[in-house]
């Protein structure tokens, strides 16, 4: 496929005047005089300069990879249609939908802008984190870094002892137990083959706990409605996990709260003062 640079260009120039400040989690000035958002902004939104970005506006530059495109698709909390558009405009060709794909539907994003003052992630179904909200690091450190298969939080639990680190001790045989439930649930669901298929391939070869409860066929194991999390200063916090689901994505917008006047509802007021905590 070939770039078409025009219609690339006012493609991108229509979607940053179509999107407001409040669209995607920004503050609107006081003196703020134009409609839309402004190209360095956009530039931010999509973790890119604001040069690279500027001269895809201007029809100019070298064609945008498939990582760049996915990263505006998602700056500019594009739909799927818009995002499988922008790829033809870019002369690639548009990433599968369904489980396998990462792009976060605006209207999850939407709301995940607005959680900035609460524990919050998106994630995939075999546990990606694809977006935190600042607190959701400071709680639980930036998860969003890994590359496969260590992004999956099930494989790291199983093969490397710093991500139980987090979850209180008396958790683990349960965490265990759920990982695998859920292993073997979604794997006949998408099949041999699959990324869940994979997944427990490796962790059946690298992990003698999974490969003893991958045996006992056990399914139907659900998280447990409080969460015990081991904050290495704050010390133990016990959350509420709630869960927003995207059913055309598979993913999973999980939002973490305390009851008022709890200890652990305190220690959520700390957690932007400390930050992230630091983990390997």
């Amino acid at each position: 496929m070939v770039i078409d640079r025009i219609g690339l260009a006012e493609f991108l120039r229509r979607r940053r005047e179509s999107l407001q400040p409040e669209d995607v989690g920004l503050i609107r000035g006081q003196r703020r005089r134009i409609n839309g958002l402004r190209r360095e902004e956009v530039a931010s939104l999509c973790h890119m300069s604001t040069d690279y970005y500027s001269r895809l506006e201007r029809e100019r530059g070298p064609q945008p990879s498939t990582q760049m495109i996915a990263s505006i698709a998602q700056g500019l909390h594009l739909s799927l249609d818009e995002r499988d558009h922008l790829y033809r405009l870019a002369g690639h060709q548009p990433p599968m939908r369904g489980a396998d794909s990462e792009h976060i539907s605006p209207g999850m994003l939407r709301v995940l802008d607005r959680l900035s003052d609460t524990p919050a992630e998106v994630v995939t179904e075999l546990g990606e984190t694809l977006r935190q909200t600042p607190l959701g690091r400071a709680l639980t450190g930036d998860t969003t870094h890994f590359s496969w298969p260590e992004r999956c939080f099930a494989y790291r639990w199983f093969t490397d002892p710093a991500a139980r680190q987090l979850y209180a001790p008396e958790e683990h045989s349960f965490q265990s137990r759920l990982f695998a439930s859920h292993a073997r649930e979604i794997v006949t669901r998408r099949g041999p083959g699959s990324r869940p298929a994979q997944l427990a391939e490796m962790l059946l070869e690298r992990s003698e706990e999974f490969r003893t409860l991958w045996d006992q066929h056990e399914v139907g194991l659900r998280p447990r409605e409080v969460k015990r999390f081991v904050h290495p200063e704050l010390g133990l916090l016990e959350l509420n996990c709630q869960t927003l689901l995207d059913p055309m994505q598979s993913q999973m917008l999980l939002v973490y709260t305390a009851v008022p006047g709890t200890e652990t509802y305190e220690k959520l007021q700390l957690l932007a003062v400390i930050g992230a905590p630091s983990m390997r």
